[in-house]
């Protein structure tokens, strides 16, 4: 396996309403090489923006054990990791967990590489942290968004 360089993973999630038009953005940085993803829904939470950010950074990545630093201001996110909330809801097959459609995509991208997680303060000046959130809130400000079919399937299982 060539020894390849690790990857920095930007993430943040934003959300006008909490449910309300919700944006998600990731930046990756390897090397030399940077890439900004962005998407938004018409109806959405932030921690489920926050959480996507992360699993779109982890698909774009190209191969497979990549050593992958994530910075994100979601302690949502970060203390699922770090805390060990994540394990627990394994243990406990998913049951009274928020969004467990997402953290199920997360889990095998997780396992797929070695992520080392760290929060960052939002609003804090961090440049490209900031620039995940001018990405997030243009993503969410665009006009036709799509729906988010797992928030929509989560609120009607809590039915």
């Amino acid at each position: 396996m060539p020894n390849r360089p690790e990857i920095v993973l930007y993430t943040d999630g934003a959300a006008s309403g909490n449910p309300g038009p919700g944006g998600w953005a990731a930046v990756l940085i390897c090397g030399n090489l940077r890439k900004e993803l962005s998407g938004g829904f018409a109806v959405t939470t932030n921690n489920r923006m926050e959480l996507l950010a992360v699993i779109q950074g982890l698909e774009a990545i190209k191969w497979q054990n990549a050593e992958v630093t994530v910075y994100s201001d979601s302690q949502y996110v970060v203390k699922a990791i770090t805390e060990g909330w994540l394990d627990n809801w394994v243990l406990k097959n998913w049951k009274k967990v928020k969004n467990p459609d997402l953290w199920q995509r997360f889990l095998p991208l997780y396992r797929s590489h070695r992520v080392n997680f760290r929060w960052v303060k939002g609003h804090n000046g961090l440049p490209e942290n900031e620039r995940c959130d001018q990405l997030a809130v243009a993503a969410y400000q665009q006009p036709q968004l799509p729906e988010d079919e797992g928030y929509i399937l989560t609120k009607q299982n809590e039915q």
